[in-house]
């Protein structure tokens, strides 16, 4: 898929969980390893949680809120 504006890159952020690309992707990681995949959507992990990093585990899930005072 070619980077033309008839065909972009989409991209959903959410709140609290994964970043969500349309595919096929490829990932280049902070230690320069590269991840790819040709899944139509991907969930990029943004909370390093995942045991299989850069892709979502949904680890995310279990962590805690932090409690509002009373």
């Amino acid at each position: 898929m070619p980077n033309t504006p008839e065909h972009r890159c989409r991209i959903t952020l959410g709140d609290e969980g994964p970043l969500l690309v349309q595919g096929p992707v490829e990932v280049t990681c902070p230690d320069g390893s590269v991840a790819v995949s040709d899944r139509f959507v991907v969930a990029v992990c943004m909370c390093r949680r995942s045991r299989i990093y850069p892709w979502c585990d949904t680890s995310h899930r279990r962590r805690q809120k932090p409690r509002s005072p009373d």
